[in-house]
């Protein structure tokens, strides 16, 4: 099922991040004593109590000048707002209950959504302290006391955050439903393609409130499945997403690249493979998805003889970890090879969810042995003792080994590509983890 996601919101310099660093166990977001630091957005998975949820770090509500506050505080409640299930709102109980957790408080009511009001920098053990009273003003129930930095009351905020999650969607256990991502920079057609998927072959039809704002998803069944389309916004290049804004509409597309189990790569012909699209492609393919290139305008693009296997070669070469990737050349304007998506659709999820049994996998990896022997260091061999599948989507491989410093890089790709030579896996990267034989 998709992820919920959980933000923490509240001013600059709260202990939002050190709340989050504590619950992820590691320091990924920048924790300094410094209002407005963390400047990028920071999400992570968390696990508490057997539910997996998204636990994002916002930066601190704060206007960009003086004369723009109300603009500036209601821009970032609303990003907040937008991307999460549950809404931890974390107060500074030192510094009491200010004019900007007022507002905030007050844009937070009308969404309608979970909240959770947290009083943090409460260090003292014992007794409730009696500054936390003044926040029931806020109208949010009852406040939990918490100290990010001593690790008090994190138990009990998050049991809270537990039973606000959102009950599993009956949609995301029906293992028939293919999720499908729509992924690409700004203006390659993305959203041109959901609707012209949608306008044709529709059965059913209805749109699903998605995980977020800007990441909606259409759901469709016809004669070659069913499917959930998640159009995603697009993604810029880093350096030119300067508004916070711009910033949580990349968090939203990354975390609709996690929902999905294949994601359809968008790029305009014109233009070509831009450094861009090799950061998107890379998301989806470290994420384990399944992929499919999709050139799109390819009706715009002036073509001659073998034009589309030298457009593919180019492709390759500037994508070469995605050489498992499918491409198919569309156009979302005229529908042209729409329809052929479908059955690479289909093909690609089940090659990602594809499970081969131990007896067949170690005996292609002992013809690939034969064929080319393991490498050798100062006398002493490679050997691969045995081999198992892990897990699925993507397909993970254990591989065991009497050293793991013998087994290089470069044979481990070839015995990835002898695997996919034998048993296909298309559109899907494939994981290898090495083990000692004495490893568990």
């Amino acid at each position: 099922m998709a992820k919920p996601t959980v933000a923490i919101i509240g001013r600059p310099n709260v202990g939002k991040s050190t709340f989050f660093n504590y619950i992820v166990g590691k320091r990924i977001s920048i924790v300094e004593d410094t209002p407005g630091v963390t400047r990028d957005r920071i999400y992570a998975e968390t696990n508490w109590r057997g539910r997996t949820f998204n636990l994002v770090d916002t930066g601190g509500i704060e206007p960009k000048s003086e004369d723009v506050i109300a603009m500036g505080m209601r821009e970032q409640a609303d990003i907040a707002i937008s991307i999460a299930d549950v809404i931890v709102f974390l107060t500074d109980m030192k510094q009491g209950v200010t004019e900007d957790d007022k507002e905030i408080a007050l844009m937070l009511k009308k969404s309608k959504k979970p909240i959770i009001l947290v009083c943090n920098k409460a260090d003292e053990f014992g007794e409730m302290p009696p500054e936390i009273y003044e926040f029931y003003n806020l109208g949010l129930g009852d406040p939990y006391r918490l100290s990010a930095v001593n690790a008090i009351g994190v138990g009990d905020v998050l049991d809270a955050i537990y039973e606000k999650l959102p009950q599993q969607d009956e949609n995301e256990q029906d293992p028939e439903i293919i999720k499908v991502a729509i992924i690409g920079k700004p203006n390659v057609g993305k959203s041109s393609l959901v609707n012209k998927m949608l306008g044709e072959n529709r059965v059913i039809v209805s749109n699903i409130a998605g995980t977020t704002r800007d990441a909606i998803d259409s759901e469709l069944e016809n004669s070659y499945g069913k499917y959930v389309l998640i159009d995603t916004a697009g993604i810029r290049k880093k350096n030119k997403v300067e508004e916070r804004i711009e910033k949580f509409s990349v968090m939203r597309s990354l975390l609709a690249v996690e929902r999905a189990d294949v994601c359809i790569l968008m790029i305009d012909a014109n233009e070509g493979v831009t450094e861009q699209d090799t950061k998107i492609a890379g998301e989806a393919h470290e994420a384990g998805k399944g992929i499919i290139i999709a050139i799109n305008k390819w009706d715009e693009y002036e073509k001659e003889t073998g034009t589309m296997e030298k457009y593919k070669k180019e492709v390759y070469e500037k994508l070469a970890y995605l050489s498992y990737a499918p491409i198919i050349f569309i156009s979302a304007k005229t529908g042209q090879r729409v329809e052929k998506l479908y059955e690479l659709i289909n093909q690609v999820a089940n090659q990602n969810a594809m499970r081969v049994s131990t007896a067949m996998l170690n005996q292609v990896i002992n013809e690939a042995i034969a064929i080319v022997q393991p490498p050798t260091d100062k006398g002493k061999r490679l050997k691969i003792l045995y081999a198992t599948q892990a897990s699925t989507k993507p397909p993970t491989f254990v591989i065991f080994v009497n050293s793991k410093d013998l087994f290089h890089f470069s044979y481990q790709r070839y015995l990835v590509n002898h695997i996919r030579q034998e048993f296909g896996l298309t559109g899907t990267p494939i994981r290898i983890i090495v083990r000692e034989k004495q490893e568990k």
